[in-house]
């Protein structure tokens, strides 16, 4: 089984995917990781060689196919935002793929909002995270009506409503395992 965890910058993709492939016994891959590994660049030169949205999304489809091509089954792939969705929906009809959207409302979304430099060093600054606050509320707004129309082919998606990763993590592991047994009837 491949499971595919979608949803916008800061939502929990990356730590729900970790958890959740620690509980299956899956491998866990992470889109943005591959890329650098791909590119050996950090995720801002990715940005800065690749300016153009349409070309970035490109680039990680063909990412996100290369992982899945290359490692076989029994693995959890947290994909960061791929804003055209014919670079995935492919994917989404594949038998033994399970994608699910993570969402949450704004507000959660925001507290759980952190940086990063130019190394991909990831840090908190609520100082300043507070202090644009609604410029960050307006981003991520616009982030969720984007995604709501490139992950309309998604059909399983979990409201996460500011649970903890061990919870998330369980009720997706429940919801999976009962789709995983499904498959195997």
């Amino acid at each position: 089984m491949i499971i595919l965890i979608f949803g916008i910058s800061n939502v929990g993709k990356t730590e729900t995917g970790k958890k959740l492939a620690e509980k299956l016994g899956y491998s866990f891959f992470d889109l943005d990781d591959q890329i650098k590994k791909h590119f050996h660049i950090t995720l801002e030169q990715f940005m800065n060689e690749n300016p153009w949205l349409y070309e970035r999304c490109v680039i990680k489809g063909k990412i996100l196919k290369k992982i899945v091509n290359d490692n076989g089954d029994d693995m959890v792939i947290a994909v960061s935002p791929i804003y055209y969705a014919r670079n995935f929906n492919y994917l989404l009809q594949q038998e033994g793929v399970i994608a699910v959207e993570l969402q949450d409302t704004e507000e959660h979304i925001f507290e759980r909002l952190v940086f990063s430099d130019e190394n991909d060093n990831i840090y908190r600054d609520d100082e300043y995270k507070e202090e644009h606050k609604d410029y960050y509320m307006k981003e991520i707004h616009e982030d969720i009506m984007c995604m709501k129309r490139a992950f309309k082919k998604i059909q399983w998606k979990y409201f996460i409503d500011n649970k903890s990763i061990e919870q998330v993590s369980e009720e997706l592991m429940m919801i999976i395992s009962d789709k995983i047994e499904s498959n195997d009837e």
